[in-house]
């Protein structure tokens, strides 16, 4: 049997879910690999909005809310290679989303925030942060998926083949 730190914090769970669809599914924050970003997450949850299906990085769906933290986090724990079940963050400015390829149209700045934060889960292998406009995107991994990642990913697959109108991604205190 494995010792346990008592002075270790507890884990924390979150639910992320596709609402219309009414598909949800269980990630461990990862406190200990980004520890500033997951602590801005919990203190602002739920968080969620209108839901996106990634154009450039593949097997990613994501919703841009409006930054949330004191202070942005760091880039701790970052990828430019997402695997199946991270939750990554990402911040952008209204100017790396202004462009009419990213499909936002007069929302590019997100209802005129001048910085929005990417909430992102990705459902699949293969993926890759790069972006023809601006390179690497580095992202941090703030949490994995720990149960239901079948079940969401199939919800994922039906909202790149059906539409992502009317649908949000929402995250919350598990």
């Amino acid at each position: 049997m494995a010792d346990h730190d008592p002075n270790a914090a507890p884990e924390r769970f979150l639910t992320v879910s596709l609402d219309l669809r009414g598909v949800s599914c269980t990630a461990r924050l990862l406190t200990d690999r980004a520890p500033r970003t997951c602590a801005a997450v919990w203190d602002a949850l739920p968080l969620g909005g209108d839901v996106y299906h990634a154009k450039y990085a593949r097997n990613e769906i994501y919703t841009l809310v409006p930054t949330f933290a004191a202070e942005e986090p760091p880039l701790e724990n970052p990828t430019v290679t997402p695997i199946p079940g991270d939750l990554c963050y990402f911040t952008f400015t209204d100017t790396q989303l202004g462009t009419a390829s990213y499909g936002y149209g007069g929302a590019a700045a997100h209802r005129d925030r001048a910085t929005v934060v990417d909430l992102a889960l990705f459902y699949e292998r293969n993926n890759l942060l790069i972006n023809g406009d601006a390179g690497w995107v580095p992202g941090i991994v703030w949490g994995t998926v720990v149960d239901g990642l079948d079940r969401m990913a199939d919800a994922c697959q039906d909202l790149w083949r059906a539409g992502a109108v009317g649908e949000t991604l929402s995250f919350r205190r598990a």
